[in-house]
């Protein structure tokens, strides 16, 4: 593992014949870990600012194959295995139980990852995702994001190849049908006001499948995790560290 002054502990994870690079901010906090799943085609460079501001305990997060320092993968993946994968380095982190974000393909990825390990998961934040994948090229008008443009935030640094199989991973998935399964996990839905590529109707829609679910429509647009970073982490911060409070009815939006 190296480490630079100022960044994350970066190491390489080699799971189920993939090369991973893992970044690691806060190692060693008392807290319980936080793994962050980032979009399509994003790295562990566009998550920083964000991850970076999330204290009180280790925030980690990697690069899917072919994107950022991971290789392209050998083979096309699902999200079951991706989701594994994840878990896998979870464990050798020695995260027996933690916390899971993420931010659009990652978003749906978080769920599958909740889903798949419901003894693992402590909470969930799912920020401008969808339950349901309904075209494979979701997540592109990211490229268009006013506030993108105007931060100069550049996306993607994957190969071809790392978003085809990112696409390929999710082409026709949905959690629709075992969202209703995450009865004893307190799930944060964040959406942007201002979002073109995942309207809020999707977080809508998550929050209505999960009982107790907070959604909250924030400013920004789709990128709004990284263009509004600070305000973000504050919130995940704020919802990871107090206790849960149960809606009276799922789907219920919060005040900001």
């Amino acid at each position: 593992m190296t480490r630079i002054s100022g960044r994350p502990a970066i190491s390489m994870e080699h799971v189920y014949g993939m090369t991973l690079r893992v970044a690691r901010w806060h190692v060693g906090e008392a807290g319980t870990p936080l793994l962050f799943l980032n979009g399509i085609g994003a790295d562990i460079a566009a998550a920083a600012p964000l991850l970076a501001q999330i204290a009180g305990r280790e925030v980690w997060t990697l690069d899917m194959p072919g994107v950022g320092g991971s290789p392209d993968a050998l083979l096309p993946y699902g999200a079951p295995t991706m989701a594994a994968v994840v878990m896998e380095i979870a464990g050798r982190l020695g995260h027996k139980a933690l916390d899971v974000a993420g931010f659009s393909w990652g978003g749906a990825l978080a769920q599958q990852v909740a889903i798949q390990f419901p003894g693992r998961v402590r909470r969930l934040v799912l920020m401008a995702t969808t339950p349901t994948v309904t075209a494979p090229g979701i997540g592109w008008a990211a490229l268009l994001d006013e506030d993108m443009l105007a931060s100069g935030l550049k996306l993607p640094t994957a190969t071809p190849l790392g978003l085809a199989y990112q696409t390929m991973a999710m082409a026709g998935w949905t959690s629709a049908a075992m969202l209703p399964q995450l009865r004893n996990v307190p799930v944060l839905v964040l959406m942007g006001e201002r979002d073109g590529v995942v309207p809020a109707c999707h977080g809508q829609a998550i929050a209505e499948l999960v009982d107790g679910a907070l959604l909250e429509v924030v400013p920004g647009s789709h990128l709004f995790p990284f263009t509004h970073a600070a305000a973000t982490a504050e919130r995940i911060s704020a919802f990871l560290d107090r206790e849960p409070v149960k809606q009276l009815h799922s789907g219920r939006q919060a005040a900001a």
